[in-house]
C-alpha cells in the first residue's frame, strides 16, 4: 500500500539518484581505466543507459567480435524456431529435426542427440573447442568431424564446452527453418531490435558457424541484454517467447572451468546474472532482480580465464555494477 512515508522516501531517492549515479560513474570510470584488456562497458537500469564508456577499441558503434556469446544468440533462435513450429520441441532429436546433416558414419547415438543436449552443451561428443579447435576448423567438413568424434559421456549428462555442439545446432536450425543462421538472426532478432548483423564465418559446406565469430555493435549487445532481462520483450514488443527465457535461465549443467551453472545457452551466476560469455572477455549480461542489463567488450585476441581477467569482470559485475542498481 502506498503511504505518505513511501512517497517521501521515493521522492528523496529520486533526488539523490543523480548524485549517486555521478559518484558511481566516476568509480567505474576509474576502475575500467585500470583494466587494459577492457574495451567498453555499458549499463542500463530499466530503460535508461546509466553508464556507457569505451576507453579502448573501436567505440560503441563499431562492430566487435562477440566470440562465444554467439552460442547464446543461437540459443535464442532455437526458442523462436520452437515457438514457430519449425522445431517440434526442445526434446526433438537430430534425426527428427535435420536428418540430412547426420553423416552416414556418425558415431553411434548421434542421431538421437536432442536439441536440449546441444543447447546445454551436453551432447556427449568429444569437444571441438580448446586444444581441438584448430584441427576441427581445418577439417573439410565441420559437421562430419564433430559428429564422428567419440562419445565421451552419455548425451544429456555432462557439460562439455564445445563449439562443435552449437555448430550442429545451428545447422539443424538452418535445415529445419529453410533459412541460414544469418537470415534467422537478421529476421528474427535483428529486425525487431533494430540491430544490423553482418555475415560471419561459414564452414566448407556453407553453414554459418553456430557458436563463434558473430559481430555486433556494443550498443546492440546492450539491446540483447535488455531483451533477456525483460523476459523476451523489447520496446514493448515480444521478440523471444517468454517461456523460452524462463526455461533458458534454469540451471541444467555446470561448467567445470568457471563453476557457473548453465541453462539454454546462458551462464548463470550465484549473484543472479544471466550471461553470455565470449573469448577475451565479451559479455552480454542481465540481472532481472536488479533491473540491470550490461554489455562488455574486450580485446578478442587475449584469453579471459576464470582465475584471471574473466574473474576480474565478474568482480566488476558483482561489485560496482550491482551497486549501480
Amino acid at each position: 500500500m502506498t503511504t505518505r512515508r513511501t512517497l517521501l522516501l521515493a521522492g528523496s531517492a529520486a533526488l539523490a539518484a543523480p548524485r549517486l549515479v555521478r559518484a558511481q560513474s566516476g568509480e567505474l570510470r576509474s576502475l575500467i581505466q585500470g583494466m587494459p584488456q577492457l574495451h567498453s562497458l555499458q549499463i542500463a537500469r530499466g530503460g535508461d543507459v546509466i553508464f556507457a564508456e569505451a576507453p579502448r577499441g573501436g567505440g560503441l558503434d563499431a562492430f566487435a567480435n562477440i566470440k562465444s556469446c554467439s552460442k547464446s544468440i543461437v540459443a535464442l533462435l532455437l526458442g523462436v524456431a520452437i515457438d514457430r513450429g519449425d522445431v517440434p520441441a526442445v526434446t526433438a532429436t537430430l534425426d527428427q529435426v535435420a536428418p540430412s546433416i547426420v553423416p552416414p558414419d556418425a558415431t553411434e547415438g548421434v542421431a538421437h542427440i536432442t536439441m536440449e543436449d546441444l543447447v546445454t552443451l551436453r551432447a556427449g561428443l568429444e569437444r571441438t573447442s580448446g586444444a581441438n579447435y584448430g584441427e576441427w576448423i581445418n577439417s573439410r567438413n565441420w559437421l562430419a568431424d564433430a559428429m564422428t568424434r567419440p562419445m565421451v559421456a552419455a548425451p544429456g549428462t555432462r557439460m562439455l564446452y564445445s563449439t562443435g555442439s552449437t555448430h550442429i545446432l545451428g545447422a539443424a536450425l538452418a535445415e529445419a527453418t529453410g533459412q541460414s543462421m544469418l537470415r534467422q538472426a537478421r529476421d528474427r532478432l535483428g529486425a525487431p531490435l533494430g540491430i544490423e548483423i553482418p555475415p560471419w564465418t561459414r564452414d566448407p559446406q556453407g553453414f554459418y558457424l553456430g557458436g563463434n565469430e558473430m559481430a555486433l555493435r556494443p550498443r546492440d549487445m546492450l539491446k540483447i541484454a535488455m531483451l533477456l532481462r525483460d523476459e523476451g520483450h523489447y520496446d514493448g514488443k515480444r521478440v523471444i517467447p517468454e517461456g523460452w527465457i524462463t526455461a533458458s535461465t534454469e540451471p541444467r549443467a555446470r561448467s567445470r572451468w568457471s563453476g557457473l551453472s548453465y541453462g539454454y545457452g546462458w551462464f548463470l551466476s550465484p549473484s543472479g546474472y544471466v550471461l553470455g560469455r565470449g573469448y577475451g572477455g565479451q559479455i552480454i549480461a542481465a540481472h532481472p532482480g536488479r533491473d540491470l542489463a550490461v554489455a562488455i567488450t574486450s580485446d578478442p585476441t587475449l584469453p579471459a580465464r576464470s582465475d584471471g581477467y574473466f574473474g576480474q569482470l565478474m568482480r566488476l559485475l558483482d561489485g560496482p555494477v550491482l551497486e549501480a542498481a
